[in-house]
């Protein structure tokens, strides 16, 4: 079969949507982390078009790029759904910032963990407390760090649920989806990003590069997460902050 019939195969979508449905059955509370990439986008989509009671949240570090606000805006007005917005502690933030600098990421490995931890893996931890499961866009193309994600996990660090229905799609079946259903996107793909973070910490990856490669490509490939993902990942305490919507 070919890369275009095989991408073009409806038989995604449904494994997608059934994973979907399963969350739901099983657990009471279920919640969406979308950081609004292409594979996010396909999630937020099949979420939207189900009108499944999954809650849709984000992280914003204080260091996204214009386009993932602007993507973010332009899905609330497509699918009028709410998109809870969770931010690190302040006064934690302020902290780092003030010993170390705004770009302490870049001087070693330790600091830019850190940086990730306090502006990412709380807020996640905040954003979880009380659900039963959460949903992620990871797929096992997009780097050696998640070359054995499953589409149904359990989450150690959170001791929950972890659904991740597009483990098993390819990049070209993605993107058969968005343009299929018209889904919007960041516009930063259609300048060489594939995956999408934080702005210092990110940049554009040349065709046929590691798709994650323009992630804290300083680093060690095996490195290049946040923390959100990490297999296995480390509890840290955090402070109770409340989401802002």
């Amino acid at each position: 079969m070919s890369a275009a019939l095989h991408a073009a195969s409806p038989a995604p979508e449904f494994a997608a949507s059934d994973a979907l449905q399963r969350a739901i059955a099983r657990h009471t509370t279920v919640v969406f982390a979308s950081s609004f990439g292409a594979e996010d986008m396909v999630v937020l989509d099949l979420i939207a078009r189900a009108r499944l009671p999954i809650r849709t949240f984000t992280l914003d570090t204080g260091r996204l790029p214009q386009e993932t606000h602007d993507l973010i805006e332009r899905a609330r007005a497509r699918y009028g759904l709410a998109i809870d917005v969770w931010v690190p502690d302040a006064q934690e933030l302020g902290r780092f910032v003030g010993e170390h600098g705004p770009n302490a990421f870049y001087a070693s490995r330790e600091l830019r963990a850190e940086c990730c931890r306090i502006r990412k893996t709380a807020p996640l931890a905040r954003a979880l407390a009380g659900a039963g499961a959460w949903v992620t866009g990871l797929r096992r193309e997009q780097g050696v760090t998640r070359a054995t994600v499953e589409v149904d996990e359990h989450d150690p660090l959170h001791g929950i649920a972890k659904v991740n229905p597009l483990a098993l799609w390819t990049h070209a079946e993605v993107w058969e989806y968005l343009r299929e259903h018209q889904v919007p996107c960041s516009a930063l793909h259609e300048r060489g990003y594939p995956s999408i973070g934080c702005a210092p910490c990110t940049r554009a990856v040349l065709p046929g590069d590691d798709p994650r490669s323009g992630r804290w490509w300083w680093e060690n490939a095996e490195a290049r997460e946040c923390g959100l993902h990490r297999r296995p990942a480390t509890a840290r305490a955090v402070i109770p902050v409340e989401a802002v919507a």
